[in-house]
């Protein structure tokens, strides 16, 4: 049997006592009893929210192998009689395995931050060095605190590569966190306004961001985006972390990884990077030039992590967008289809504009609307009250929220206008200034309920109609995506999801 972990690296790793008969190893670890497989481990992590040690017995129900729980929380299990390892604390012995599956581990190991676009660098990491090796990447988002440390300790001994996404609100998040990791190869995507509230200004948050560089191994590479406006603060904090090697990617002439030309389409587009000397020409199968740009990004981190340049660039002619980043659906309506863009799992400043570019570049049919569905933008903080308690510089848009996020979403009414949207439908109580910006030439529609507007789409859509949903993921304009899925079904001329 390939264990993922024997019970006794388990025991000397998390420094834990063995309680009960433990079976000789784990195919897995889990910190969800609902979703936990047959043979797993469940961590018994305390939450925000809940705590893991309540849901014990459901873990053991679903096929735990073992339990991992706290000391103090021993006696509250009551006479549940399972092989448990306890230790002082689950999250801390969590984080103990994380470092002692990076120990054992030959991986090269690639770490990705970024204000937007890491969690689709990462992904397209993914994609492109599955057919070169055994590629152990981050789940969804797991790129906090217990994300990170879960995904270490989930990484097998036999990979080849390792792909991380290492988020933060704060600063100071980072670093404990890249220090784990110790990336080869460590990735700045971009600087942009998000988690505002937590940060004075974009230098701020380039700061914290490039705390990313202080655990990356000797003789390893820095990845930079050279058309941010932040690039010398991250260049330098790269030396000052000492990092050996520097890279630019962009379309600066400067760039090392440069993008020389992009030609957007509808389903994909094409790329012209300057690599090495040469001019490779790439083709990608998902649209938008902010993809064209992360794809930049992760052919120099895949290349200095030693991987074929050529083969990696190859691959992403079959990369496909995911849920709620660009994923596309054809879907009947009587004898037409519409299309519909599903950009529902974020927002911030940044990669709403993005997505309002990419919704330009969408053909409707003859007759048909270009339709965004916008939701309000959380990204720019954990809390409101943060938000509106400061004044923020948005540097690359040359605004300042003040006292109110207003003007940064009314400030989203000229990309609309300039990509020639005339129809958005909006909900949520930021959204209604956005309303108040758009000029009357535009049909706007609001909601402050997303159930509300779900009602209208599901009546209002049309054969023809390219609609895009973005949103931040916690506004729940998700549901609205699924309505309409529900409602239409797929166009066998068009993509399913997987």
């Amino acid at each position: 049997m390939n264990w993922l972990w024997t019970s006794s690296d388990l025991l000397a790793a998390m420094n834990g006592r063995p309680v009960g008969n433990l079976p000789e190893g784990i195919t897995g670890i889990s910190i969800d009893s609902r979703t936990i497989g047959n043979g797993e481990a469940f961590f018994a992590i305390r939450g925000d929210r809940v705590d893991g040690h309540d849901y014990a017995g459901i873990a053991l129900a679903n096929g735990a192998a073992l339990l991992v729980v706290s000391e103090a929380k021993l006696p509250a299990l009551g006479r549940l009689i399972a092989p448990m390892i306890v230790v002082d604390d689950v999250l801390e012995a969590m984080i103990r395995l994380g470092c002692a599956a990076r120990d054992r581990s030959a991986a090269k190991i690639i770490a990705v931050t970024g204000s937007v676009g890491k969690t689709t660098t990462k992904e397209m990491l993914r994609h492109m060095l599955s057919p070169l090796g055994r590629v152990h990447a981050s789940v969804a988002s797991f790129n906090n605190h217990w994300g990170v440390p879960l995904t270490l300790a989930r990484m097998p001994e036999t990979t080849d590569y390792g792909v991380f996404e290492i988020g933060m609100n704060h600063a100071g998040e980072i670093r404990p966190l890249t220090r784990m990791v110790r990336p080869h190869v460590a990735v700045v995507t971009s600087i942009a306004a998000a988690h505002l509230g937590n940060f004075a200004s974009l230098d701020d948050i380039a700061a914290a961001k490039a705390e990313i560089f202080e655990g990356v191994v000797n003789g390893g590479h820095a990845v930079i985006n050279r058309d941010s406006a932040q690039y010398e603060l991250l260049e330098k904090a790269a030396a000052t972390a000492g990092v050996s090697h520097v890279h630019f990617f962009g379309a600066n002439p400067k760039s090392e990884f440069r993008l020389a030309e992009f030609a957007g389409g509808a389903e994909g587009s094409v790329l012209w990077a300057g690599v090495g000397g040469r001019t490779l020409e790439i083709a990608i199968g998902a649209p938008g030039r902010h993809i064209a740009e992360n794809a930049l990004a992760a052919i120099a981190a895949a290349t200095l992590a030693g991987a074929d340049t050529d083969r990696v660039a190859a691959s992403l002619a079959t990369m496909q967008p995911e849920k709620g980043r660009g994923l596309r659906h054809r879907l009947r309506m009587g004898a037409g289809y519409m299309t519909l863009i599903d950009e529902s799992y974020n927002a911030n400043p940044a990669s709403m504009r993005a997505a309002i570019t990419l919704l330009r570049d969408a053909e409707p049919s003859p007759g048909g609307r270009r339709i965004a569905i916008l939701g309000d933008m959380l990204e720019m903080g954990e809390h409101s009250a943060a938000v509106h308690a400061r004044r923020i510089a948005i540097l690359g848009d040359m605004l300042e929220m003040g006292e109110h996020s207003a003007a940064v979403h009314a400030a989203l009414a000229r990309p609309i206008v300039d990509a020639g949207i005339a129809d958005v439908w909006l909900t949520g109580t930021e959204m209604a200034h956005l309303r108040d910006a758009l000029p009357s030439e535009v049909s706007v529609v609001h909601r402050d309920l997303v159930s509300d507007l779900t009602a209208y789409a599901l009546g209002a859509v049309a054969a023809g109609d390219v609609v895009m949903v973005k949103s931040s993921k916690s506004t729940g304009c998700a549901k609205i995506v699924q309505a309409l899925l529900d409602a239409h079904p797929h166009d066998e001329a068009g993509k399913r999801e997987a």
